[in-house]
């Protein structure tokens, strides 16, 4: 059985991101939780599925608590660090398509400002990073950074990669996040300011680092039959995978260091989607580093093993370039909460709703994550199929006048389409009367 298009993205959400945040991890991750679920047009009580991310925040037994959840049919913990928001969106879609569950929702929250320990001591109390703290801590691989600067220099070295590439991800990013209100980092970078900023572990420097902030982000997944019950236009799971690498816990071992889990998931989504590289209209790519970027565009074949870093230098990733990636800032510069603010992001690019960072005519997308030492995971997410939000470019000028259906710029609305919109208002009062009762 085939996973295409069982289940769609029906409602995101997303604290405002920050740093020295005075909440904690959870009750941003229950902030999150309750603008994702009032997005989707559906009262927390309505959730029958809970995946919280990773290991450091609520359970499923939390959500049960605070939203009153009466008959909660499933719930999983995912802990793969940045790969476990695009792995959750393959769990909850099979937990949709075996017909557990209707409304699942996927939740992290974090605040780093709060704990007491850094990156470099919290990886090390998390299972997966048992080897690494057993045999390779002492030889100086405390912190990501370390840990994950040996396979960008052995990229370099390979294929002659360099900071200049590093930097072209690093600005693209940036000029991204100029674009979002909800953007930690707003002053422009260049690339002086890359190469001058100053070195972490080498080859990272402090601009090819993801940021360390607080905030809190949430999806909730829907049963594709219940598309048409939802506020917003859904947005399709097309095609999701996920991969390990070889020696999935600990990068030293493995007989490429360079290689991800992430290049076994590619094919398989991109078949499960039936569509093509070309085909993809914007991407939000896992960039806890810059070096990452580059490497998850080889794994995914856009391009080919050590051309990465010639594939981002034209400038493509930029805004208005050929291939937009991680139109809200990325880890880079928006908010780091393990890559779930990249799927709030594509979801709003695909709806449309993106605001000044919307790329134009963006219909079909994808979004990936990384974690821990290389797992990997991808989606491939598709518009709303059924009806067309704008006219087809070819539509002569003399239909021009025909201006809104219920809100839409419309020319041609099929009957799918006004039923659609019908069933869509018929939910909003319904779920209006339901919130004037309940007062």
């Amino acid at each position: 059985m085939s996973l295409s298009d069982k289940a769609c993205v029906s409602g995101v959400g997303e604290t405002v991101y920050t740093r020295k945040a005075e909440k904690s991890a959870f009750e941003l991750q229950l902030e999150a939780s309750l603008i994702a679920i009032r997005d989707a047009g559906l009262d927390p009580k309505e959730i029958d599925g809970v995946i919280p991310i990773g290991l450091v925040t609520g359970i499923a037994e939390d959500f049960i608590d605070n939203f009153g959840i009466p008959d909660l049919r499933f719930s999983a913990l995912i802990p793969h660090g940045g790969a476990s928001p695009a792995m959750a969106l393959q769990c909850a879609t099979l937990a949709i398509a075996g017909g557990v569950c209707k409304h699942v929702l996927i939740a992290f929250g974090r605040n780093v400002s709060a704990a007491s320990a850094k990156a470099g001591a919290r990886i090390h109390q998390m299972p997966q990073f048992h080897y690494v703290t057993e045999f390779e801590l002492a030889t100086g691989m405390a912190a990501p950074a370390q840990i994950y600067a040996p396979m960008a220099r052995r990229h370099m070295e390979l294929y002659g990669t360099t900071i200049e590439h590093f930097a072209e991800v690093s600005v693209a990013m940036r000029e991204h996040a100029l674009l979002n209100d909800n953007a930690i980092m707003k002053k422009p970078i260049t690339f002086e300011d890359h190469h001058n900023s100053r070195m972490i572990a080498d080859p990272f420097r402090l601009f090819d680092c993801s940021l360390e902030s607080d905030g809190g982000a949430a999806v909730v997944v829907s049963a594709a039959d219940r598309a048409t019950d939802m506020p917003h236009r859904p947005v399709y799971i097309s095609g999701v995978a996920t991969g390990h690498p070889d020696s999935p816990a600990s990068i030293t071992q493995r007989p490429n260091i360079a290689s991800l889990g992430l290049g076994k998931a590619a094919g398989r989504a991109f078949e499960m989607a039936g569509v093509t590289h070309d085909d993809i209209d914007v991407a939000e790519v896992y960039d806890c580093f810059t070096y990452a970027v580059i490497k998850q565009f080889e794994e995914m074949g856009f391009c080919a093993a050590g051309e990465g870093g010639p594939f981002v230098a034209d400038g493509k990733l930029r805004p208005g370039g050929a291939l937009p990636t991680n139109t809200h800032g990325g880890l880079l510069s928006q908010a780091h909460v393990w890559g779930l603010n990249h799927i709030v992001e594509l979801v709003r690019q695909l709806r449309g709703d993106a605001g000044r960072a919307q790329v134009s005519h963006a219909e079909i997308g994808l979004v990936t994550g990384y974690g821990d030492m290389g797992d990997g995971g991808i989606a491939i997410c598709e518009e709303d199929k059924i009806y067309e939000r704008t006219c087809s470019e070819t539509c002569s000028d003399s239909n021009s006048n025909v201006t809104t259906l219920l809100g839409w710029r419309c020319k041609w609305a099929t009957a799918a389409a006004i039923v659609w919109r019908v069933r869509r208002a018929a939910t909003l009062s319904a779920a209006l009367v339901r919130s004037v009762l309940q007062r």
